[in-house]
């Protein structure tokens, strides 16, 4: 890695399925717009409260910025799909070896922080979705919890690769 650099490792399944991630988190935020985001409350995690003790304000700073915050997340999305979109790219009858596949992606300063918002963003949905408001909510023997354990793992190998490169 360069100071204007990050290059990720990933085998090509895990680009499939982060792909495919992002592309339902990119509709979430898209649906979002139709309506108040405050309903879902994964939605809302995304765009939270700015005054927590004075609903008022909450509601007129939330008019003036939930809408360019939620596009600026559907930018990062599209950011972090394009990047990742020839290695998650699989022929249909790949075998067990191209999926195992490692491919590099290279990303500069601007991907990576995309990539860094996406993967936070998407965590705060899971953890929303999966009931994980404390350390303790989160329960390691629970196969459904390694998406979210996964996307931990890339974050902190981005947050590490940035850290080094300082």
């Amino acid at each position: 890695m360069t100071a204007h650099q990050v290059v990720l490792d990933i085998a090509r399944i895990e680009a499939a399925h982060l792909a495919e991630l992002v592309t339902q988190f990119a509709e979430l935020v898209d649906d979002s717009g139709d309506g108040d985001p405050r309903t879902d409350p994964a939605i809302a995690r995304l765009v939270p409260d700015a005054y927590r003790g004075d609903a008022e304000a909450a509601d007129e700073f939330r008019s003036l910025t939930e809408s360019e915050l939620l596009d600026r997340r559907a930018a990062d999305a599209a950011v972090v799909l394009a990047t990742v979109h020839d290695a998650a790219t699989i022929p249909p009858d790949a075998g067990d070896r191209v999926l195992t596949e490692t491919v590099t992606i290279a990303l500069d300063a601007e991907q990576t922080q995309a990539w860094l918002r996406t993967l936070a963003a998407l965590r705060l949905v899971l953890a929303e979705r999966l009931g994980i408001a404390a350390e303790d909510d989160h329960d390691e023997a629970d196969p459904r919890f390694g998406i979210y354990d996964w996307l931990g793992f890339r974050l902190h190998g981005l947050v590490t690769a940035l850290d080094d490169g300082d």
